[in-house]
């Protein structure tokens, strides 16, 4: 069995991590509204971009390969979790509840938001079972204003969930 790892992503990994992101994001084609779907799901140079903004990805590696990537970017007040992504064929094994758990200890505020698709019931069972609740639409509307740089057709369709923590 190949040796399994949790650490922080390096340059070296982003092509491996693009495979993670895009296998795993297929999931949303035919669920999310077709004027947001594209292939690739994430480009390299928007991958170059989320770094750029801040977003420290950290993955479960195999055999030196990940089996699931989760990047986390801290704002003023608020720690965000962004794109979270594990490979199709092993999705079930608890490798994004190991991500989760991690960048959790890493997180250096109380409040800590994730954004994703309304039309992802899965994702967003995912991080209810993690302790994370659903914030009213208005109260989306202003942090997704706030915290991510995303198209007016994206925040009408997507869901933010807040999880208060004790640090």
């Amino acid at each position: 069995m190949a040796e399994t790892a949790l650490r922080a992503c390096t340059s070296a990994d982003h092509p491996a991590m693009l495979q993670v992101v895009n296998d795993a994001a297929m999931a949303y084609k035919g669920h999310i509204p077709d004027d947001c779907w594209r292939e690739p799901y994430m480009s390299s140079e928007e991958l170059a971009r989320e770094i750029a903004s801040g977003v420290v990805f950290w993955g479960q590696f195999e055999g030196g390969r990940p089996s699931g990537v989760m990047g986390i970017q801290y704002a003023s007040d608020v720690t965000l979790i962004r794109h979270a992504y594990v490979l199709t064929n092993r999705q079930g094994e608890g490798i994004g509840g190991r991500l989760m758990e991690r960048l959790l200890t890493l997180a250096k505020t109380p409040t800590v938001l994730v954004g994703t698709w309304a039309a992802a019931g899965w994702a967003v069972r995912f991080y209810q079972r993690r302790g994370f609740r659903l914030v009213p639409p208005k109260e989306k509307d202003r942090l997704l204003g706030k915290y991510w740089s995303i198209s007016e057709r994206q925040v009408e369709t997507s869901v933010v969930l807040k999880l208060l923590r004790r640090v």
